[in-house]
């Protein structure tokens, strides 16, 4: 019998914690990324932050603004900065869906993760609307209400 190897590509994995706290979350899509070499090393390792990014299209290109990816700590004169603009890597006929979408009303990119696939290195990036104040308060309650009705079940098996 042969056993499947287990991949450890979901281990590093960058997620946007605020995201789905501040947006409702629409259509997200997978897309490369341009990297430089110290960069994929520091993502590898997991030093990167992109709670606060968001992406913007100009001239056909989307570009992810705000992302912090930390220096890799054995790079030499070859570092990269750590907040630069970084281009995403998607189809034409994705670029006119985000460009229809946010010219319609309301709509942001917003990076969700950042993870590797088959060694690559990839973003994915979703259709967002901002939440109200109100709408942040009612998910809060939402998640509350369940995270006690899992309690007392938990507790109730006992």
């Amino acid at each position: 019998m042969c056993a499947k190897k287990k991949s450890k590509d979901h281990q590093r994995e960058i997620r946007n914690g605020k995201a789905h706290h501040n947006y409702f979350v629409g259509d997200s899509f997978e897309a490369g990324i341009v990297l430089q070499g110290t960069e994929v090393k520091a993502i590898r390792h997991g030093d990167a932050q992109i709670s606060e990014a968001f992406c913007r299209v100009e001239k056909g290109q989307v570009w992810m603004y705000h992302s912090h990816v930390g220096e890799y700590k054995f790079g030499n004169f070859q570092n990269h900065p750590p907040r630069r603009k970084r281009k995403l890597l998607l189809h034409r006929r994705e670029i006119h869906k985000f460009i229809g979408a946010m010219e319609a009303g309301g709509k942001s990119l917003i990076p969700i993760r950042i993870y590797l696939k088959h060694g690559l290195i990839k973003v994915e990036i979703a259709l967002c609307t901002g939440k109200k104040l109100h709408d942040k308060r009612e998910t809060l309650k939402k998640k509350i209400t369940m995270r006690e009705a899992e309690r007392d079940m938990r507790d109730y098996r006992r």
